[in-house]
C-alpha cells in the first residue's frame, strides 16, 4: 500500500500567505480527494483577504497617538512606518528660526501667556531620558531637549525618538565643555560638531543652541553660534537645581516655586529624581492653567 505523508492540518496562512511554521505538522494521512482541493484553495484566498481586510481596518484609525514608543511596528503602514519601507526617509527636522521680537538670547517667552518650556540637558543614561519623555507625554506636555552631540553619537535612536514625540531638539554642543572658556576656534568646532551630528541624524542643525556649562553665553560665543546658524541662544529663568540630586520633592518645589507665564526651566536628563519629580511638577502646572510646550511654541 503506498501512504501519502501530508500535514495533519492545512498550514494556518500568515499575512504574507506563508506557513504559520508549527512544529508539529508531519504525520501520515491518506491523500485528499482532489474534488476537494479546488474548494479548500478557495477557502485559504478568503482566509487571507479576511485578515488584511482586519489589518486594514485597524489602520485607519485616527487620532493623535499620547505615546510613540508604545506603537506596535506591525499595526501601521509601512508608508508611516520608514523600517518596513526601506526606501522611506524620515522628514527633516525643523530648522532654527530667527524670532525678531525676541532677544538675542532668549531667558523667557511672552508673559502674558499661560506657557512653559521646560527644557532639558540631553545626556545621560538613554533609558532614563526615555522615562522623562514618557512622563512628559503622559500629561500631554511637549518639551525641548539640548542634546550633547557625542550622547547623540553613542545613542543615536535617541534624536529620532525626541522627535517622534513632538519634541523640540536642540545642540548643546559637542562634549559639553566650559564652552565661555574656550578660544574662538574650539567654540567653533563645539558648536559645529553637534550641528553635524544633529543634521546626519535628523537632517536639520536643531531648532535651538544652548552653551555648555553655563547659563549665559560670551558675546564670542553667541556670535559663533550665529556663524553655525543659530539665530538665538536659549537661556532660563528657572534653574530645577536637579543636578544636585536633591529629591525629587525638592525638584518640584524649585520649579514651581520661580515658574510663572512665559518660564523657560532648566532641568536635566540623567537624574532619577526628575523623572520622579516631573508628574508633580506638570500636576501642579496644570493646576494654575500653565501648559508645558515647546520653546518654539513658547516664542510663536
Amino acid at each position: 500500500m503506498v501512504r501519502v505523508i501530508t500535514p495533519a492540518r492545512p498550514p494556518q496562512p500568515s499575512l504574507d500567505g506563508s506557513s504559520d511554521g508549527s512544529p508539529d505538522g508531519n504525520v501520515a494521512r491518506a491523500a485528499p480527494d482532489p474534488r476537494t482541493v479546488p474548494d479548500r484553495r478557495a477557502a485559504l484566498r478568503s482566509g487571507v483577504a479576511l485578515a488584511a481586510g482586519t489589518l486594514a481596518a485597524g489602520c485607519s484609525t485616527t487620532g493623535v497617538v499620547a505615546h510613540p514608543v508604545a506603537v506596535s511596528r506591525t499595526a501601521v503602514s509601512p508608508s508611516a512606518n520608514p523600517s518596513a519601507n526601506p526606501s522611506a526617509k524620515p522628514a527633516a527636522a525643523p530648522a532654527p528660526r530667527r524670532f525678531p521680537q525676541q532677544p538675542a538670547e532668549i531667558t523667557h517667552g511672552p508673559r502674558d501667556r499661560p506657557r512653559v518650556a521646560l527644557t532639558f540637558h540631553g545626556q545621560g543614561d538613554p533609558a532614563v531620558a526615555k522615562a522623562v519623555l514618557g512622563e512628559a507625554e503622559k500629561a500631554g506636555a511637549r518639551v525641548t531637549v539640548l542634546a550633547v552631540g557625542s550622547w547623540l553619537e553613542e545613542h543615536p535612536d535617541i534624536a529620532r525618538r525626541i522627535l517622534d514625540g513632538g519634541h523640540d531638539l536642540g545642540n548643546h554642543t559637542l562634549r559639553h565643555l566650559a564652552i565661555n572658556a574656550m578660544s574662538e576656534a574650539d567654540a567653533e568646532a563645539e558648536i559645529r560638531g553637534c550641528a553635524d551630528r544633529l543634521r546626519r541624524l535628523t537632517g536639520s542643525i536643531g531648532t535651538w543652541f544652548r552653551p555648555s556649562r553655563t547659563p549665559t553665553a560670551s558675546a564670542l560665543v553667541a556670535g559663533v553660534a550665529r556663524r553655525v546658524g543659530y539665530p538665538h541662544v536659549l537661556s532660563y529663568d528657572v534653574d530645577s537645581l536637579d543636578y544636585t540630586s536633591p529629591g525629587a520633592p525638592a525638584v518640584t518645589r524649585q520649579v514651581i516655586g520661580g515658574v510663572r507665564d512665559g518660564s523657560v526651566v532648566s532641568l536635566h536628563f540623567g537624574y532619577a529624581d526628575t523623572v520622579a519629580a516631573l508628574p508633580a511638577v506638570l500636576e501642579e502646572l496644570g493646576r494654575r492653567g500653565l501648559r508645558a510646550v515647546t520653546t518654539t511654541e513658547l516664542l510663536s
